[in-house]
């Protein structure tokens, strides 16, 4: 069985900061026969790595600095549900508060730290479509 998973989660270097959130809770589900189908919606999108930390601030995701980045983390949503419908998968494994993965709550646009209910981009498109999410910190 497939599931689609937020490739920080695994151990590939691609966060906005250039590092990864390695979660060994996500790689043991290997050991319980699910294969990965990795996605990173930010990558995907065509942002490099490092970038900008971004937010969803009034329905679109901008750096601190203002600049939209809207129509990059729209493309890695479309290709991240691509991969899932192209591969069948049971569901998404992502990470959590990102603006891309966030499923539930995620940062609230003011670049503080604090968390709002809400959805990443690529959760909310995958939701959508019919996908269940669970979040890293959930397992």
């Amino acid at each position: 069985m497939k599931i689609l998973v937020s490739k920080c989660l695994l151990g590939y270097d691609c966060r906005y900061k250039g590092d990864n959130c390695r979660n060994d809770k996500v790689l043991r589900l290997a050991e319980q026969g699910y294969e990965f189908v990795g996605i990173c919606p930010e990558c995907d999108g065509g942002l490099p790595t490092p970038r900008p930390a971004g937010e969803i601030v009034s329905g679109n995701v901008l750096t601190k600095e203002g600049i939209d980045i809207t129509q990059q983390y729209k493309k890695g949503a479309e290709v991240a549900l691509d991969l899932a419908k192209r591969n069948n998968v049971a569901f998404a494994v992502l990470k959590s508060k990102s603006p891309s993965c966030g499923y539930g709550k995620i940062y609230d646009g003011t670049f503080s730290g604090r968390l709002t209910d809400g959805n990443g981009v690529t959760a909310q498109l995958l939701s959508d479509n019919g996908i269940k999410i669970i979040c890293d910190d959930e397992l």
